[in-house]
């Protein structure tokens, strides 16, 4: 392909590990000068979890920020870690690139379906994978317990969903143990344009990422900032999540492990959305966070790459 089609770089991107391995190895054979695009760290502590492919993660992660002209990361506290790990890589060859939401999907949305998705009733939804560890729901689930046992929510009057969220099985085990059918629902997938819609019709957005996770920003995030709701997100606040949440002028923050700070929070939340006194990102930076504007990033790396 590189003889037929001639090209000026070589790009290739995680989590296919792979991939910087065939993009070092071509990168050597035809001398074209190369982006390993790593979007979240590889080697981590923890992850993975085999020895063997932990040192077969640092080895392939190594060789790319040796030898690639940029390595691409998608938060600040990516590129800090592998700033640190690897003192000697020049910091000019490594640059972050953030994810972004698809305004013409947005474009494509119905508005004819509007409205509260149940009239009467607070509807905070989390879309998407709640993970075990990372994601862990535990102590939000404690927290809405306690909030209904001391009458600061009544029946009815709030629904958290979770839409298509795997780990079916142990959320609803949780679910059973905190004793909540009435307030937490589990929802089946849907197809991209509907939860698109779901979002957007929400009375919240619920984000929720562990403190193991600091240096990530779900992808979601972006989506939702879009989507003008208000967002709730447990998360650690020294972490990247909750650093972009709060450039966007998002403060309804607290950590995913304290059942004590979820409560305050969560109350404090429906009490402002209520009055609707929730804030939303402004227009200029919703424009930042654009997939076209990463594009115009992504070009800028591309434009200085060695001829």
């Amino acid at each position: 392909m590189i003889r037929k089609y001639r090209p000026d770089a070589l790009w290739s991107t995680y989590p296919i590990a792979t991939a910087h391995k065939i993009g070092h190895t071509l990168h050597r054979i035809s001398g074209l000068p190369w982006i390993a695009d790593f979007r979240d760290p590889m080697a981590q502590d923890g992850y993975p979890a085999d020895p063997k492919t932990w040192r077969t993660f640092r080895a392939i992660e190594e060789r790319a920020l040796r030898g690639a002209s940029f390595s691409v990361f998608a938060t600040p506290g990516a590129a800090r870690m592998y700033r640190q790990r690897y003192p000697d890589v020049p910091v000019a060859r490594l640059a972050v690139i953030e994810n972004g939401y698809d305004e013409e999907s947005f474009a494509r949305l119905e508005s004819s379906d509007s409205g509260p998705l149940l009239p009467g009733t607070f509807t905070l939804i989390h879309s998407g994978i709640v993970y075990p560890s990372e994601r862990d729901p535990t102590q939000l689930f404690q927290a809405l317990r306690s909030m209904l046992d001391e009458g600061r929510v009544k029946p009815g009057e709030l629904r958290v969903r979770l839409r298509a969220p795997a780990h079916e099985a142990l959320l609803a085990n949780l679910i059973d143990k905190f004793r909540l059918a009435e307030v937490v629902e589990l929802c089946p997938p849907i197809p991209y344009h509907r939860a698109l819609q779901e979002m957007m019709r929400a009375d919240g957005l619920l984000v929720l990422q562990a403190s193991n996770c600091n240096e990530q920003i779900p992808a979601k995030v972006y989506e939702y900032l879009r989507c003008r709701r208000p967002i709730m997100a447990l998360t650690d606040p020294a972490g990247d999540t909750a650093i972009l949440l709060r450039k966007a002028g998002i403060h309804s923050i607290a950590r995913l492990d304290s059942a004590q700070e979820i409560a305050l929070e969560l109350g404090r939340f429906l009490d402002q959305v209520k009055r609707g006194d929730a804030t939303s990102p402004s227009d200029a930076f919703l424009r930042i966070a654009s997939r076209l504007q990463r594009t115009r990033e992504f070009a800028n790396l591309l434009d200085q790459l060695p001829a």
